[in-house]
């Protein structure tokens, strides 16, 4: 590859990051607002059930995020399976909490598998959703 091929891409390669960025923000703003748990709280007082729960919530969310971003040169495209994938998650959210009634309480508790339950929940479900996005 040349070294001027390189710098070609370099806009389009800040412009996705930008928008995945604020997408992600975005997601996090919402996600937090959504669960009943104070989620960043925990996580800073070292609740290792919190940082299990959000990580695989933000990665069930980046998953097909990231997918959209790879495979298609739109960036409305980016924009809509952003928006899908915030609601995929949510909805995973209350899956894993209809599965385990609790489960907020168990958060907070610090029980660290319902915490590792819920982030696998959401990351199984975001993969899930990445591989199910066609145009």
């Amino acid at each position: 590859m040349e070294f001027e091929a390189l710098f070609k891409g370099l806009p389009l390669f800040f412009a996705y990051l930008a928008l995945g960025l604020v997408l992600l923000a975005v997601f996090c703003f919402v996600y937090l607002r959504v669960t009943p748990q104070d989620e960043l709280a925990l996580i800073r007082a070292g609740n290792t059930a919190a940082a299990l729960s959000l990580g695989g919530a933000v990665l069930g969310f980046i998953a097909p995020l990231g997918m959209v971003i790879a495979h298609h040169a739109q960036i409305g495209n980016v924009v809509l399976w952003g928006v899908i994938a915030l609601i995929v998650q949510v909805l995973a959210f209350f899956v894993a909490r209809a599965l385990m009634p609790g489960l907020p309480k168990a958060i907070e508790d610090g029980k660290v598998s319902v915490g590792a339950f819920s982030g696998m929940v959401s990351l199984s479900i975001g993969i899930l959703n990445a591989a199910c996005q066609t145009d």
